[in-house]
């Protein structure tokens, strides 16, 4: 039997635990979705590390905007129906979460609304319900009201939840806009561009972006390491400074 919810916390100790929460929450979403995607032969191997490496700096950016736009005393209302929803996913019931989200996704403002929308697409694909989750996705993408940043991670999100369902070139055609250096999403949705272009057959193209993407030290060096990799296996060089990379650990599988 689950314990009810600790009314002792501070304001600050329930937005750290549903930060934690919600983190938990999209980072098994995206694992499961990259289970899913039908991706070359050689993208298989790398598939579950590139869903992990891309939450783990979209959720953190995510959250951050999220909590801090939620500051405002007066909405600590919508907060605390966050953090029920939270509390439910915690016990396991993700139909009830699900279900507490809605008011959320009715009533709140603009930044909360859509953070809501967005865990309401993770549950649904945590409840292997992908094309329901995509249409969330789709609708925070769209939603010109919403945040920038919160609507380039639906139009990621969407993208992922039905990969396997697109064209190539229709997974390009809308990450494209994202998947270039100096975009903040330039390693995330570039890797997946860069996959749609194997699926293609056009392992130049593929290769030129794992190389760029690679190359980029904004990005981080877990998804700079895989696309060196992806991009040498294309036979595209892209190590600038191999002392550099002969340190790193690992280097020596490579």
């Amino acid at each position: 039997m689950a314990l009810p919810p600790d009314r002792s916390l501070t304001p600050e100790d329930k937005r750290a635990r549903a930060q934690a929460a919600q983190d938990d929450v999209l980072l098994r979403e995206v694992d499961d979705a990259v289970r899913q995607d039908q991706y070359a032969e050689a993208a298989q191997r790398y598939g579950r590390p590139a869903g992990i490496a891309l939450v783990l700096g979209l959720v953190l950016f995510a959250g951050y905007l999220f909590w801090d736009s939620r500051q405002d005393a007066a909405q600590e209302k919508d907060s605390e129906a966050l953090v029920s929803a939270l509390d439910q996913v915690e016990r396991g019931n993700l139909a009830g979460a699900s279900t507490a989200l809605d008011p959320l996704i009715a009533d709140a403002a603009d930044g909360q609304q859509a953070a809501a929308q967005l865990l309401k697409a993770g549950i649904a694909m945590e409840q292997s319900k992908p094309a329901e989750a995509a249409v969330i996705y789709d609708a925070v993408a769209a939603d010109g009201d919403a945040p920038q940043a919160l609507r380039d991670l639906a139009t990621i999100r969407g993208v992922t939840a039905r990969y396997d369902k697109l064209a190539p070139a229709e997974v390009i055609a809308r990450l494209k806009p994202l998947a270039v250096p100096g975009s903040a999403w330039f390693g995330s949705a570039g890797e997946i561009v860069a996959m749609a272009y194997l699926d293609q057959g056009k392992n130049a193209e593929a290769g030129k972006l794992f190389a760029a993407i690679a190359k980029d030290k904004t990005t981080s060096e877990a998804l700079r390491s895989r696309t060196r990799q992806m991009a040498g296996l294309l036979g595209v060089d892209a190590i600038d400074d191999v002392d550099s990379v002969l340190k790193q650990p690992g280097a020596a599988a490579e």
